[in-house]
């Protein structure tokens, strides 16, 4: 089978850090994975630790272009992993097989979310990835509109949130 992601390699069955079974390409050393098989793992290994054992620089690559599964010959779907990175994992929905790029599980393992591998796809996931970054964008733009002030703008609007008479004192302070 012809890796999909560099279309040099073939895949070859193994098991990915020894743990499960996958499929790795012999020329970019990207793996396919079958959800299933890490969760049956991941329920057999409930207490596996999963975080990286030393502190190392993670180069991960990035499929950017779209991908065809090389197992069922559908497109795979792009996923964002967090929202303080634009790292995406791949994911074709008609078999639950993942693509992981060479360093992406390290990447996973360095975020602590190689044990949440399975509920990145999901939609509450994908959702709070987007919130988070909304916030996160929110943020800046104060940050850029009230600037030295903005410490304070945001320390007052806690104490406002507190206030069961939030609307009146808002209300006062917009009244001249």
């Amino acid at each position: 089978m012809k890796c999909s992601s560099c279309k040099n390699g073939n895949l070859e069955r193994g098991y990915f850090e020894g743990l499960f079974a996958c499929h790795t390409c012999s020329n970019c050393g990207g793996d396919l994975i079958l959800l299933g098989d890490f969760l049956r793992w991941q329920e057999l290994n409930p207490k596996a630790d999963l975080s990286v054992e030393a502190k190392v620089d993670v180069v991960a690559e990035d499929t950017s272009r779209a991908m065809l599964c090389p197992l069922s010959g559908t497109l795979m779907t792009k996923y964002r992993i967090a929202a303080d990175t634009e790292h995406r994992l791949d994911l074709s929905p008609s078999i639950n097989a993942v693509w992981l790029d060479k360093g992406e599980w390290d990447l996973l393992k360095e975020k602590g979310l190689a044990n949440k591998l399975a509920e990145i796809f999901t939609d509450h996931w994908q959702r709070g990835v987007r919130e988070e970054e909304t916030s996160e964008v929110l943020e800046d733009l104060y940050e850029r509109r009230f600037g030295e002030n903005y410490e304070q703008v945001k320390a007052f609007k806690s104490v406002l949130q507190a206030m069961p008479n939030r609307q009146e004192v808002v209300a006062y302070l917009l009244s001249d």
